[in-house]
């Protein structure tokens, strides 16, 4: 205000947040796209990536003119002997044979070392000889780097992509780099990691794969709390009285016994999967679907976990564990794993989130449960039936469903738990529910970041659970024992217990049929 008691309007910058300071503008998302997968004769490429290209070929997102993709590894075969490899993982449907016939001829090999320049020089060659023959102009090529590797090998790939295998340019086209959990196996090892990586692509560049982001039903929470007008309310302490998110195996580590007990249940699932489950249930409202606003709320959810406490948790070690000769006979290794974090913020105070995960349980599945409070005043004497529950399960059989109390039908006045029911398999007939790497590779491809990790995310995610990780790996917490096909141990039930679930008895989901 003027001296003279008159008001003046001053422009001033709008401040930026960090989160969006390197986000790359005016990418093209048209030319000639290479898709290199490295690791190409893996299981995890022959089982997961290969087949997701395929079906993104299938559906026409992969169209053969603009679309070549190239698999790297160490061992020495021709084209022909890695499209024989890949070809019985391939899905057939109608039109089976020459579908996967037409792709496979997409595919071309390139053998070479992850540490030496000639080999990402000769795969650089191959990639430009595509572009040159589709007249791709130069520099405005797509390169997507998929690495279906070890982490320990990432920063020296990382290293020979950026110096020999990278797009001329990225004034139109660009070079994006996919990498697969765990990345890391605490704080420290993840952040040395994210380091070498960050000085030789920037953030945008980078996509951290998490395949439960591309899960249907975990992509259905925004939907599902943001659009939907009866949830808001209901979506805090004042209602909520715990939450679970759950993922149970019903086989052990099948051979792999030696890999897993480097790492455990909690780096394997819980610190990864489940927490990112957890973000989408707990995180405040984005100011919009952009990716890096989603990814800014559930930072502050992950900031705002407090530390877990010994009492809180329960390890377990199935029976047999250690019977794999690649397993020591001291590991304390857990197969089994539930713990309660609390998140120390307005909406969630005093809830319990449980995060459970194991191997070699009575069943295989993974879903949400939101427990609701009980009702005051109970004037039905139904409390002991059991609580409202939001129930979303991930897999298998998808269902979004709410269990709640009803009359049952008849001359008296009696009262059952029931359900209202969103089963994917009757409601959607015949409609095929994309497979998570596939969704997430089209993600890469289109530049779109909202369902990969950020290194702040990833971070604030081992800042959790790397205190717990070291007391356990210097045997200051123990693995319990448990039966195979059990529910895990008994002490598991009695936490959940404390912390306040109340157990359905004599109620079972059964998924409807579509008859």
């Amino acid at each position: 205000m003027s001296e003279l008691g008159e008001w003046h309007c001053e422009k001033r910058p709008f401040p930026k947040n960090e989160s969006f300071t390197k986000v790359q503008e005016n990418v093209s998302e048209t030319g000639s796209l290479s898709i290199i997968v490295l690791g190409a004769s893996g299981d995890l490429a022959k089982k997961k990536t290969f087949p997701a290209l395929f079906n993104l070929y299938q559906q026409g997102f992969l169209p053969s003119n603009e679309v070549y993709i190239f698999g790297y590894a160490r061992t020495k075969i021709s084209d022909e002997e890695l499209r024989d490899r890949i070809r019985g993982y391939l899905p057939k449907g109608k039109e089976g044979t020459e579908d996967v016939s037409n792709f496979l001829q997409l595919i071309k090999y390139v053998s070479g070392a992850y540490d030496a320049p000639e080999g990402f020089q000769a795969l650089d060659k191959a990639i430009s000889e595509y572009e040159i023959s589709i007249n791709s102009a130069e520099g405005s090529s797509r390169r997507l780097f998929y690495l279906a590797l070890p982490p320990s090998v990432y920063p020296q790939v990382c290293k020979m992509i950026k110096n020999y295998s990278m797009n001329r340019s990225d004034l139109v086209g660009w070079t994006r780099v996919v990498v697969e959990k765990p990345f890391g196996k605490d704080l420290a090892s993840a952040e040395e990691l994210s380091s070498q990586i960050g000085e030789l692509f920037e953030e945008p560049q980078i996509y951290r794969i998490d395949h439960y982001l591309g899960k249907e039903l975990v992509q259905n929470l925004l939907v599902l709390r943001f659009a939907n007008r009866f949830f808001l309310p209901l979506w805090n302490r004042d209602n909520v009285d715990n939450v679970q998110i759950v993922f149970r195996e019903d086989f052990g580590t099948e051979g792999r016994g030696g890999y897993f007990d480097q790492y455990g249940i909690i780096r394997d699932i819980i610190q990864n999967h489940l927490l990112q489950v957890l973000c989408l249930v707990a995180m405040e409202k984005p100011v919009s679907l952009t990716p890096e606003h989603i990814r800014d709320e559930k930072v502050k959810v992950l900031q705002s976990v407090v530390p877990i406490k010994d009492e809180e948790v329960v390890l377990g070690q199935y029976e047999g564990y250690k019977d794999d000769p690649t397993v020591p006979d001291n590991s304390n290794t857990p197969t089994f794993a539930s713990v309660i974090l609390h998140i120390h913020n307005e909406r969630w105070e005093g809830v319990p989130f449980i995060l459970k995960a194991g191997k070699a349980l009575g069943s295989r599945k993974a879903d949400i449960r939101v427990q609701l409070k009980n009702v005051p005043g109970d004037i039905f004497k139904c409390q002991n039936q059991g609580r409202n529950e939001i129930v979303i399960r991930l897999q298998p059989s998808e269902a979004i469903y709410m269990k709640l109390t009803v009359k049952q039908p008849g001359l008296e006045m009696s009262t059952a738990q029931s359900e209202l029911d969103l089963s994917y398999r009757q409601r959607y007939q015949g409609v095929v529910i994309p497979e998570a790497y596939e969704r997430l590779i089209l993600d890469t491809i289109k530049g779109d970041q909202q369902h990969f990790v950020r290194r702040d995310e990833l971070k604030a995610a081992w800042e959790i659970f790397t205190p717990l990780l070291h007391r356990i790996d210097n045997g200051e917490v123990k693995s319990l024992p448990y039966k195979p096909g059990s529910r895990g141990p008994a002490e598991a039930d009695e936490l959940l217990e404390k912390a306040g679930y109340v157990q359905t008895h004599g109620y079972i989901w059964i998924p409807p049929t579509l008859a």
